[in-house]
């Protein structure tokens, strides 16, 4: 396949040499021409049945390169053998139509290369050249190659000159052309002052070595195999063999040795009179060399260590794997380039999006801080609000207050109205069972204690619809004395209106203070509500009993106003809530003495408190 690869090469110059009109196509008969001096060249039968049966008659027009390649590879590059030809004959071949179209050197100018040399330098731009048409070489390229022409010269490459080509437009974006090549080489800015002798020496050395792999070259003195004395022969090195000649001119060959992976060299010690000695061991013979110095003892002993190597390793050129390296650093080289503008890009975006996040979060601050303003105005607003509502409450509480006063006095007078409602006594043995219901609640609520901690405020819930249904059972009490004593109705009328708005502000009291101190209600209170429960019970428990006494004529009954004072609700530690709880309870105790049925109302009402602080955990 490289051989293959190497001949197109060639052939491909070939091809667009006959292609006169550049349209990308040739006509039969030049192709036929084509075809033949190729068979010759590469030493391959000639069938002109075949090139006629491809390239018949009664297809008219020319033949484009992709027409081509078909008979080419079948009839051609197939039967190619290696070794077979020479392959300079193939590339003379095709140098000699390309140039004739494109190679016109000024040949009145003193630096212009001799014919021979441009050969060699086309030779070499084909072997260091892309594999992709039209064939190109890349700037890096022909720095090698123009740094290993001057080393051969021993001097150094004037990069400044070359630069100055590799900077153009065209050079950059596509590369060096073979022809624009030998121009920059004619020119003789990289060669100047140098006599051509010279130059053509390095460009046949420089191209036996890459084109020809001749890996070394040079005298050596040689131990013959049967005489044992010692002549001085021309060695020639490639990667499969070492041939030694009589003299420069390689001639008459003396020898060839076969280099495999059974070789190897080893330096001698000084011996005979020779100094500087080596020898190659093969598997059948021997040889012991002389070189001319230490140096080129280390260098002939590297360069056939190399080409073992390359032989063992099954490679057939040593710069065609530098070549093959070479382009895989400039593949990695061209790969870091885009990774790291990628990432450069990357950067950026991401440099971008920061400067944007940032200036997102700018405004989000400035949009706190107005929101922080909007927040502290709304608070002050409320809390003023609040300040005002409280103000109005209490307010309203002094003046409930002073309206309960006036109707406890007026309730005072008719305290003797209430002697009827004894009669309602028997009321009171409903009362006791109801009573005896609420301590078996306290049992219950004992053993399920740690259940209603956690319901806590479902219970409070629970509580409050009890004491609306307490509120309700007042009602209907107050409701049955109104149609009991139909000549205190408006009386009573007029109390349930004060009663409502003392309830009604009692209750918006009770929030704005609920509200206040409900972080400080914790499992203490509970506990502590759960005693005060029991209390109570036991409290109503004596009071029953009190109250089962029959009152006898001229008999005091016992007033109720001190038993509701001790009932108290959870937030009674406030003192307006306290005061408002006496005044309730002075209330009840006057209505009690006016009137016995509103008295026996009350106790009913107090039996329903009692249950509902049953159900308080």
């Amino acid at each position: 396949m490289e051989l293959r690869a190497e001949l197109l090469k060639s052939i491909w110059y070939g091809f667009t040499a006959l292609d006169l009109e550049k349209s990308g196509k040739v006509s039969k008969s030049q192709l036929k021409v084509l075809s033949h001096n190729l068979c010759t060249v590469l030493s391959i039968p000639h069938d002109p049945v075949a090139l006629e049966e491809h390239f018949r008659d009664d297809d008219d027009g020319p033949v484009s390169s992709q027409g081509y390649m078909p008979y080419l590879t079948k009839y051609i590059l197939d039967k190619v053998e290696e070794g077979a030809f020479n392959k300079e004959n193939v590339d003379e071949l095709c140098w000699t139509l390309t140039a004739k179209k494109n190679y016109r050197p000024d040949r009145s100018s003193t630096t212009v290369l001799p014919e021979k040399d441009a050969f060699r330098l086309w030779c070499l731009f084909n072997f260091l050249s892309e594999d992709k048409y039209p064939l190109v070489m890349v700037p890096d390229e022909v720095e090698y190659l123009l740094k290993k022409i001057c080393m051969a010269m021993s001097i150094e490459l004037n990069c400044v000159e070359l630069e100055d080509f590799t900077s153009q437009d065209a050079v950059q974006r596509n590369g060096f052309s073979v022809w624009g090549f030998l121009e920059m080489m004619n020119s003789g800015k990289i060669t100047r002052g140098i006599d051509k002798d010279i130059i053509s020496m390095a460009i046949e050395e420089i191209y036996r070595e890459i084109v020809g792999d001749v890996l070394k070259e040079g005298y050596l003195w040689k131990k013959g195999q049967l005489r044992r004395n010692w002549k001085e022969r021309w060695f020639t090195l490639r990667p499969s063999s070492l041939a030694y000649y009589s003299g420069e001119d390689r001639k008459e060959c003396h020898g060839n040795i076969t280099l495999d992976g059974n070789c190897c060299v080893e330096v001698l010690p000084d011996r005979d009179g020779k100094r500087c000695m080596f020898c190659l061991k093969t598997l059948s013979k021997t040889y012991e060399m002389s070189a001319s110095d230490t140096k080129q003892r280390q260098e002939w002993t590297t360069a056939i260590q190399t080409a073992i190597r390359l032989n063992v390793e099954g490679k057939t050129s040593l710069h065609k794997d530098l070549k093959l390296k070479r382009r895989e650093q400039r593949d990695q080289r061209e790969k870091r380039r885009l990774d790291k503008e990628e990432e450069l890009q990357r950067l950026r975006a991401l440099q971008e999006e920061r400067e944007h996040k940032l200036a997102e979060l700018e405004l989000l601050r400035e949009a706190q801080k107005q929101a922080q303003v909007l927040l502290e105005q709304d608070e002050q607003r409320r809390r003023q609000q609040h300040e005002q509502l409280q103000r109005a409450l209490q307010i309203q509480l002094r003046e409930a207050e002073e309206a309960r006063a006036s109707m406890q006095v007026e309730m005072a007078l008719k305290e003797e109205e209430a002697e009827r409602q004894k009669k309602r006594i028997h009321e009171l043995e409903e009362m006791q069972k109801h009573l005896k219901e609420a301590l078996q609640l306290e049992i219950k609520a004992r053993l399920d204690e740690e259940a209603f901690r956690y319901a806590q405020t479902g219970l409070l819930a629970e509580e409050e619809e009890k004491m609306k249904a307490l509120m309700a059972l007042q009602e209907e009490q107050e409701e049955y004395i109104l149609k009991t004593q139909r000549e205190k109705q408006e009386l009573k009328q007029e109390m349930e209106t004060k009663s409502r708005a003392l309830d009604e502000a009692q209750r918006q009291l009770e929030e704005v203070r609920a509200n206040r101190y409900r972080v400080d209600q914790d499992v203490v209170a509970a506990q502590r509500k759960l005693r005060q429960a029991s209390t109570n019970v036991k409290h109503w428990n004596v009071q029953m009993n009190r109250l089962m006494r029959p009152i006898g004529p001229g008999e005091k009954r016992p007033s109720l106003g001190s038993s509701f004072s001790s009932f108290q609700m959870p937030c009674q530690r406030d003192p307006g809530l306290r005061l408002r709880m006496r005044a309730e309870g002075k209330d009840e105790e006057s209505k009690e003495n006016l009137d016995n049925g509103a008295g026996c109302g009350d106790e009913k009402r107090l039996s329903q408190a009692s249950n509902g602080d049953m159900d308080i955990p």
